[in-house]
């Protein structure tokens, strides 16, 4: 598997630069399975933001807290699962979002 490092990449991306990396991918790579790839973690990593920040915000009233320790648990482990299956090469779709691209 050729494109293991831009896996690795797209996936780690989560921890330094979330939106760029991915959309950067996706333009610089003509790999099919590396496009599918980027479009998912950038929407992945947009709705783990918006529902972070929704639970945030909801959090004042008590009933976000438990959302916000799920969604913060998603946005760390999916990556680092994705890590881990592109290091053995395997495939790796992110939940949800991995369904629709």
């Amino acid at each position: 598997m050729e494109n293991k490092g831009f896996k690795i990449l797209i996936h780690a991306s989560t921890w330094f630069a979330p939106i760029l990396v991915p959309i950067i991918t996706y333009f610089i790579i003509s790999d099919r399975e590396i496009k599918s790839l980027s479009l998912q973690a950038l929407v992945f990593h947009i709705v783990i933001g918006i529902l972070i920040s929704v639970s945030a915000f909801f959090s004042w009233i008590l009933i976000g807290i438990p959302f916000l320790i799920i969604f913060g648990l998603i946005a760390i482990i999916a990556p680092i699962v994705g890590i881990v299956k592109a290091i053995n090469e395997r495939p790796f779709r992110y939940p949800i979002i991995g369904s629709w691209f």
